[in-house]
Formats: C-alpha cells, structure tokens, sequence
C-alpha cells in the first residue's frame, strides 16, 4: 500500500555530487579488495580496478575541473560546489584513497600471497639463486631494449607520455668527486612484462612463486646505462595527462583521420596528476615539478610499486584454483544452439539471455550464420567496444567477402577504445564492409544488429538488442541483457534507426523503441509521472529502475516529485548517484541500492509498474545521465513476452535482496551494508549462477534420455525463475 503521503511545501531538490559520488563507488570497489568474502587472487583483481578507475578519473573528470579553474571558471555544479573548493577536495579524497589502496597490497593481500607460498619481493631480499637468475635475465631480455635519456643544457626534460612508467635517476661522475649530480629519466620498457616471474632452481624445486616488479630490477642495475658513474638514487615517477579528445565534427573532413591524429596528441596531453616513490629528494621532487608544470597539490606520494594495474594479470599467470572464483560455464539455451537454425528460433519466439548466465556464443553464431546463409542480403550492426580479437568483426568482414551488404556503425569516440576502433574500421573497409560514424555530435551507444534474410518471396527482418557491448571477452564477466526477436514492430523501428544514422533525415518517429535524443528522455519522464498520477489515486505504484549512473537533474526531480505522490521507488545504481535519498518530504519513498561482485552490473533496466501490460518492463543501453539523453544515441526497448517480464523482475528482487554483497545509500552520501531481511545470507549473483547450472544439469539429461525438441522447450520453460 502506498505510504501515507506527508503535506508537501516545496522543497528545494538535493543533489550529491557527481565527482564526490564517483570516488564513493571507487571506495566501494576499494572495499572488495580488503575482503575476506572473494577468494585471495579475486581481491586482487578489485585491486587493480582501483587504480585503473582513478587512472581514467584523473584524465578525464579531473583534467577538465582543473580546465575551469585555470580559465576562472567559478559556477558552481548542481550541488553547490565551487569548482576550487571541489578539486581540492577531490585531491583529498583521491589521495586518501591513494594510500588506503596501497595499504591493502602492503598489509594485507602481499603477506597473504605470502602464506600461499607466492612471494613479492624486494631485489635484495633474493637468493643466491634467485639473484644470479634475475640479474642474467635482465642483461638477456631488459638492458638491450632500455635507453638512458640525459637531463642537462643540451638534453632537455624529455616528453613523458601519458601513465608510462619511468625512474628519474640522480648521478655522479666517478672522475670528478666533487661534481653537481647529474640527472637522467629511464622509461620502464611497455612491451616487457611488468612482474617478473623469478624461474631460478629455487623456486622449481621448492612450489614456491617469486615475483618482482620489473621498475624494481632496472632501478636496482641503473647503473649499468651508465659507465663510469654511480647512481645517487632511482625514484620511480609516473605522470596521468589529460585524455579528452578534442575533434570539431561539424568542421573536420575525415572523422577517421581526425580521430588518428587525437589518439597521437592523448599521449602528450597537460599533466594532471604525478604518481612518485614517497622517499624522493625534495630537490628532485621540486625539478620535475617545474619541468610538469605542476603544483605540489597534484603530487601523490607512494609508498609501494607505482602502479598497481600491473597485478592485473597476476591471477592468469598462477595455477591455483583455490584462490580463484569456481569455474562457471554460461548456459547456452537449446533452441539457440549452433545445431539449430537459428533463424527460424527466432522466427518461432523472442528469445531473452541474460549473460553472463546465459552465453554470449548464441549473438556470435547469430553473425556467423548470417554470414554464410545465401538467403541473408543485408546486415546491420553498431559498434561501441569489441574484444582484441574478435568473432563479431570476423563475421561481419567474412558476410562482405561473401557479397553481403554489410554495414558497421563505428563508435569512433568511444572512450579509451578509440585506437581499436579505428584499427577495426580500417580492416573492414578493406574487405568491403560499409564503416559509417554516426550523427555529428554525438556518440551511438546503442547495441543494435539487424539482418535482412530473403524467405520465399518476402524480406523478413531479425534483429538483436542488448545492454551490453558487442564483447565476447566482457559478456563473460559483465551482467547484461540481450533480446532476440522478429516483432515486425521491432524490427521496422531499428531499420528506420540505422537509416537515420547512416542517412539524412527529419526527427525519426518510432513505434516501440525509445531512443536518444528524439523521444527517451520525454518518455521517461511521462512514465515516473504516470506513476505519480496513479498513486496520488490512492493504488499501488512502483518503479524499480537499474542504471550504472543517475545524475539527470530533470529525471531526479521527476523521482522526488513521485516519491512525494507515495510511488514506491526502488533504484539500483551501481556507480554515480546524484539523488539523496530517504529526505522527509522529499525523497522518504526512494532507496537506492548499489551491488559489486563477481560480476560487474552493467544492464539497465527500467521497470513502471501501472504502463500499459506490455510496456511495464523495458531494457537498453543508457543511464540516466544528460549525456545519455541528449549526446548519445541510445536505445530502449520493451519487453514484450510476460515469462520474460516475469524473469528480469525476479532478478531485480533478488538483487534487492542481497544482503551480502549490496550496499545501501544514506542521506549522509555514505553506504552502509544492506540490511539483512532475510535470516540468512544472500547472494543475488550466487543465486543466478545456481540457476544457471540447474538448467545446464537439467538438459543435460534430456540429451541423455532422448527427449523430443517439445519436451526441451517444456523443460526451460520450468527453469524460468519464479516470482
């Protein structure tokens, strides 16, 4: 029933700040990392995200505040906070954050790889053996690809590209005594691994593992690029610069090569961030801040291996199960295994997977039969990211050598995946792929694929649409949504879509799908205002909504005004959240949700209780940012079928009842565990991942008995969760 609803005087809307709420959800993956909850290796991985996110914040959200303040720029954001005021405290945060996360490595995560028998140390901590090995391996495989750069009147600071790794190195010159120290840079080489793996006979014969830092070993022999001198000292620095690309589309010829020539200048953009050994000589400290042009406040000192992304890679490089996730095969349904026709699957019924529970295999050998089947003439696919080797971009470059009209829609701006999908392009247009980039302005986001297939004498449109990226590689580790289907309805609005992408038109009117920025953001908008009508009529109403980020100001607005009709509101966000929550009057009917696990959540879903029956569940590709709404082109679309309405509401209760690994978000900005309604724990994605393995056991044995193709469909259809 609804809650009794409070007399409302106008309350002025609060908001949380985006960049504050960011580094809330940093902290939060911070917090996975110092938990016993995930096996050893898995904490690791958390990690390593740290600092991979506060990399990509500092380059892009960082870069562009300190923009505003160097230009004088004093509006304040959405909350209230000075753009000085805020980047001060941002590098407070940030830097808090800094030495938590090398806390955790120091005093938590390297002595217990320690008790596994799997050791990082220091060069002087080695063997005999370990040292004779280490040292023969960095004459063999490191010293010939290092160069030793002077600084002095004729050399000089050189151009630090963008997060290389380098050691800042303070000389004497053993013929002159009394000389001044000489200075030199040396980038730690990018193409050689970053942990050493020590193969001495020490480690053979005894199970143990050995790893150093490769900064650690060319700081240790920096002496030898340079004979006839001693190194005073080795500090191991690394620089974050500004990434945003700068590219005036309505005014370039060639958005590739405009692209290309971005990507070159990235590397060399203002520095923003200097990452150094905590044990630097203030006058060194006080030089490379002058040759960075950069303040004291935009230091951080490290205590630790600078960097650590570079313990990404660790747990693929150990053999030990235990200290890793349990193996976890994604189901694949019967009726869209590679044995069957696909086509005529879809023909018969939508399909609905939910990965990465359910395999991704069925999108790829969608395209890949699309490819090879003489009846298919046409297909249609949007690209925002892809994995390095992908069977997508194969497909659709195989479907042209076979005399398909083949059309890729290239996110050529996609962010930190600009330099792939530029090589990508270049591949396809060799083999006769028609690349297209989009509308000026802005960037297609959405993950859309259409295929045009000849049956009898009547074209007939199969299409898919998803949450998630086009990424065999992230569909394994990422919660996202994908749809099947050949609704005519469907399928005729996504023609009319990638003809307005790649074509010229008016405003594209759509049926069914809701897309960005013709007709998305109004409709999300009625939608929370019809749920405000019907509960300011004294029924039911609810709204579950599941994005990664909310900072709509319009949308948040539209919320508080619904929560103030007595609209039940229950959001699951799992990174930025600029809504306050739980305010009397004002937002006493919302709780927002955040869930981090094994799985990144990456599917959105948007859920109104009192829309017509077949428009009460949609899914898509946007948050509820402003630069979803109205710089992205992003489609949401409806879930028809009511099992599969069923199905991903029962997912959003589940996750609304995690009491393990959810977080809860208070009025205060802060989150506190969820609270535990159940007596038990649980796991949302434990509990998809259980399902998962019932259905995979269950035709398991109808393979075995024989059973007939009815029988098969009878059977998934009793492994639907249940509300």
């Amino acid at each position: 029933m609804p809650v009794a609803k409070t007399p409302v005087d106008p309350i002025e809307p609060k908001f949380f700040n985006r960049e504050m709420s960011w580094l809330a959800f940093n902290e939060r993956v911070l917090d996975q990392a110092f938990s016993d909850k995930y096996p050893l290796l898995e904490r690791i991985r958390f990690l390593s995200f740290v600092s991979s996110n506060l990399d990509q914040f500092y380059e892009i959200r960082v870069a562009g505040l300190m923009q505003k303040v160097d230009a004088g720029i004093t509006r304040p954001s959405l909350d209230g906070s000075q753009p000085k005021k805020l980047l001060d405290e941002i590098r407070r945060r940030a830097h808090e954050m800094s030495q938590r996360e090398y806390s955790c490595w120091r005093d938590e995560l390297k002595p217990a790889l320690a008790k596994e028998n799997i050791n990082f140390k220091e060069i002087d901590q080695l063997s005999k053996s370990e040292f004779n090995w280490l040292r023969a391996y960095f004459r063999r495989e490191v010293f010939p690809v290092l160069t030793p750069l002077a600084v002095d009147p004729t050399h000089p600071f050189p151009l630090i590209l963008n997060k290389s790794l380098n050691l800042f190195v303070s000389l004497r010159n053993l013929r002159k005594k009394h000389s001044t120290p000489l200075k030199a840079v040396v980038q730690v080489p990018r193409i050689l691994p970053r942990l050493v793996r020590i193969e001495s006979d020490d480690n053979k014969s005894g199970g143990k593992e050995t790893f150093v830092f490769l900064s650690d070993v060319v700081r240790y022999f920096v002496s030898d690029l340079f004979p006839g001198h001693e190194a005073l000292g080795a500090w191991a620095f690394r620089i974050t610069r500004n990434s945003h690309l700068y590219v005036d589309e309505e005014e370039v010829e060639n958005l590739l090569l405009s692209i290309e020539d971005e990507l070159h200048n990235r590397k060399r953009g203002a520095a923003v961030r200097l990452e150094i050994d905590h044990l630097i000589d203030n006058d060194v400290l006080s030089d490379l801040l002058e040759s960075l042009n950069l303040s004291i406040e935009d230091v951080v000192k490290i205590n630790g291996p600078i960097n650590l992304y570079r313990l990404m890679k660790l747990p693929d490089l150990l053999d030990c199960p235990g200290l890793k996730f349990s193996p976890f095969e994604s189901f694949v349904p019967r009726p869209l295994s590679v044995r069957k026709d696909i086509f005529a699957q879809i023909g018969e019924n939508d399909h609905l997977l939910h990965h990465p529970y359910d395999s991704f295999t069925p999108m790829v050998d969608f395209l890949r039969q699309a490819a090879i089947d003489p009846e298919v003439f046409a297909i249609k696919l949007t690209i925002y990211r892809t994995s390095g080797d992908s069977p997508i971009i194969k497909a659709l470059m195989e479907a042209a050598q076979n005399g398909k009209q083949v059309t890729a829609m290239v996110e050529l701006k996609a962010r930190f995946d600009e330099e792939a999908n530029v090589l990508w392009s270049r591949k396809m247009e060799e083999v006769g792929v028609h690349v297209v980039y989009g509308l000026a302005g802005l960037k297609t986001h959405c993950k859309c694929c259409l295929v045009v297939r000849r049956e009898g004498k009547k074209l007939k449109r199969y299409a898919h649409l998803g949450t998630g990226n086009y990424n065999p590689s992230t569909a394994k580790t990422y919660t996202d949504y994908s749809l099947f289907t050949s609704r005519a309805a469907l399928t005729s609005d996504m023609a009319n879509l990638f003809n307005t992408l790649t074509g010229y038109t008016r405003k594209p009117v759509f049926k069914k799908l809701l897309v960005a920025p013709f007709n998305l953001h109004e409709s999300m908008i009625q939608k929370i205002e019809h749920e405000s009508k019907v509960a300011k009529n004294g029924k039911d109403a609810r709204i579950i909504i599941k994005v990664n980020s909310l900072i709509d100001p319009e949308i948040i607005k539209s919320l508080y005004t619904a929560s103030q009709s007595g609209v039940q509101i229950d959001l699951i966000v799992r990174g930025i959240c600029g809504l306050v929550p739980g305010i009397r009057g004002l937002s006493e009917n919302i709780r927002v949700r955040s869930l981090l696990g094994r799985f990144l959540e990456h599917s959105r879903v948007y859920y109104f209780k009192n829309s017509p029956k077949e428009e009460t569940t949609y899914i898509g590709s946007p948050d509820w940012m402003p630069r979803n709404f109205f710089r992205r082109v992003e489609v949401v679309f409806p879930i028809e079928e009511d099992h599969m309405q069923r199905t991903i509401l029962q997912t959003m209760e589940d996750i609304l009842a995690d009491n393990s690994f959810a977080c809860e978000l208070k009025q205060n900005g802060q989150y506190v565990p969820a609270p535990k309604r159940r007596r038990t724990l649980f796991s949302a994605q434990d509990h998809l991942i259980s399902l998962s393995q019932e259905r995979q056991f269950t035709l398991a044995q109808i393979a075995g008995s024989g059973s007939s193709s009815a029988e098969s469909k009878n059977q998934g259809k009793a492994y639907q969760k249940k509300p």
